[in-house]
């Protein structure tokens, strides 16, 4: 403790409030802001955003092409399966018309949920930093 009675030595305050006078911390800018400025960290997350979803499209399609462009191959290198019929449908019409759809409005159900799951996940990403 300072005695008041000695030289030099600063006297005791008694601090009744806070410095109103201090400085604030700077302007918290919103990561929404940032995206829809288009600054540096906005471009970030919407490119890693757009990635994912770019990933998704191409995983999905590459399936759609092997799964599609192997049906001709596997006609051409088995002879067998164009001439095969089950009941009196050739088998190549039956899986055309009766196996493509339902594996196609699978895979389109699988990248519609993957794709909001990405979308729901970058929204709980922005939400987190937003002050």
């Amino acid at each position: 403790m300072s005695d008041p009675t000695q030289p030099g030595l600063p006297q005791r305050v008694r601090v009744t409030s806070t410095r109103r006078d201090a400085t604030t911390r700077g302007d918290v800018r919103p990561l929404t802001r940032e995206i829809d400025e288009q600054s540096n960290l906005g471009e970030v997350f919407v490119s890693g955003l757009m990635a994912a979803q770019l990933r998704l499209a191409a995983m999905v399609l590459a399936f759609g092409a092997v799964g599609l462009g192997g049906l001709p191959l596997l006609f051409l290198l088995v002879p067998a399966t164009r001439s095969l019929d089950i009941g009196r449908i050739p088998l190549p019409w039956l899986i055309l018309a009766v196996v493509v759809y339902p594996v196609a409005l699978v895979v389109a159900r699988y990248y519609v949920r993957q794709s909001e799951r990405i979308e729901a996940e970058f929204s709980a990403v922005i939400a987190r930093r937003e002050p």
